[in-house]
């Protein structure tokens, strides 16, 4: 895919800031999600559906101010690919959230996709890792898998779960720089919620028979108002992901990805009571001070091939 004719200095600070403000969206939306499902015993593939499809609606205000031009594209393809990759992500990680899995182990299992990232983007987007995002990443990584702790007794079948889903992220980060390259982060964002709903559709009919009346039923009371609070995080998460992904490259954010663990280690501790060991602490120091390294080390940096921030 060809590079934006217009290109300029990056803005790798605030690449990392929309990184940081989108996880600490998906820390509560994970919450929500693991909250309304163990409560409510709402379903997985349910709720991703109604989650971004009303993602959707949130969304239509900045739709009509962009007219059909938000439409517009060069690259339908990639924003398939890019969506099936994503869609296949969220029933992964929605599923081990129903499954009560916690949701430091969740997050933490999904960070192997940093590792998939960096490669992916070297072969395909011919991104320079360098040893400081070599070496940052790595550091973040330990600190995830410390979190984890894969020896320990809540370590189940269903953390297996999240691996899938950092696989399938993987895939999506990449296809996201590359059309954030290249296209409006409003398009790019658009375009992803739109294809989400019409997949994840088709998960919920399949979870249920294809019985559409008990399928596409809307939930009510305090489910439909979580419902929508999620739907409203999700648009804003994605396009705060899509800007940055517009302006830093994506081995040089998956760095700043990694704050998600400790973020979500925080929520699930104070909401669900989850008492990690000690790791948790050495981890999360870990990921928090390789991010705050990498960032000293590459903020200011002219890097190539960024595009002009939107």
């Amino acid at each position: 895919m060809n590079q934006s004719p217009n290109q300029t200095r990056s803005f790798p600070v605030l690449g990392a800031a929309y990184m940081v403000s989108a996880g600490v969206i998906f820390a509560a939306i994970n919450v929500l999600t693991q909250w309304v499902t163990g409560t409510y015993h709402f379903s997985s593939q349910a709720l991703a559906f109604w989650q971004y499809g009303l993602s959707l609606v949130f969304f239509l205000p900045t739709l009509l101010k962009l007219g059909a031009g938000a439409f517009r594209t060069a690259h339908p393809v990639a924003h398939v690919v890019r969506v099936v990759f994503a869609t296949l992500g969220v029933q992964f990680f929605v599923g081990a959230l129903a499954a009560g899995v916690p949701i430091a182990q969740v997050v933490a299992i999904d960070m192997t996709s940093p590792f998939i990232v960096i490669v992916a983007a070297r072969l395909i987007l011919g991104e320079r890792i360098g040893p400081h995002r070599a070496l940052a990443t790595t550091v973040g990584f330990v600190g995830g898998m410390l979190i984890l702790a894969p020896w320990s007794d809540s370590f189940s079948v269903y953390s297996l779960l999240p691996l899938g889903a950092a696989a399938m992220w993987a895939g999506s980060s990449v296809m996201t720089k590359q059309l954030a390259a290249v296209e409006r982060p409003e398009s790019v964002t658009i375009y992803l919620l739109a294809l989400l709903t019409p997949i994840n559709a088709a998960f919920l009919l399949t979870s249920t028979g294809f019985d559409v009346g008990s399928a596409f039923a809307l939930p009510g009371g305090t489910v439909l108002w979580v419902v929508l609070a999620l739907a409203a995080l999700t648009a804003a998460a994605q396009y705060l992901l899509t800007l940055a992904y517009a302006r830093a490259d994506a081995s040089y954010l998956q760095t700043f990805d990694n704050v998600r663990l400790p973020l979500n280690t925080l929520a699930g501790w104070l909401v669900f009571a989850y008492a990690p060991d000690g790791y948790l602490w050495i981890g999360a120091l870990m990921i928090v001070g390789a991010s705050l390294y990498l960032l000293r080390t590459e903020a200011g940096k002219r890097i190539d091939n960024e595009p002009v921030p939107a």
